[in-house]
């Protein structure tokens, strides 16, 4: 059983920062990779970033430059920093590890 809980989603302007987190529990083991996913209103899930045991990181097309992953399996916790927000980036975020989700964080960039 792993339980994902997620944080740090709000309300920010075009251009501001959010940090979101992710504290894993259960059976849990830092080899794994662990991620992100997000889903606009009336689009399909899709994955943000990703980040393995080892530190080797993914990152979809639209959020290169602006987002950064990180993990610390000490804490089975990850990290997701995000820059210049868009408002194409309002979503849910959604903590991944394997086929686990957790409940999501709302993130909406508005001005």
């Amino acid at each position: 059983q792993v339980q994902l809980v997620e944080s740090g989603g709000g309300l920010v302007q075009p251009g501001g920062s959010l940090r979101l987190s992710c504290v894993a529990s259960g059976r849990i083991f830092s080899i794994y990779t662990m991620g992100w996913h997000r889903q606009a209103p009336g689009k399909q899930r899709e994955s943000v970033a990703t980040i393995t045991g080892g530190g080797s990181t993914y990152y979809a097309d639209s959020v290169k430059g602006r987002f950064t992953i990180s993990r610390e399996n000490a804490k089975n916790t990850v990290y997701l920093q995000m820059n210049n927000l868009k408002p194409e980036d309002t979503a849910v975020y959604y903590c991944i590890y394997g086929s686990n989700k957790g409940q999501g964080t709302q993130v909406t960039v508005s001005s």
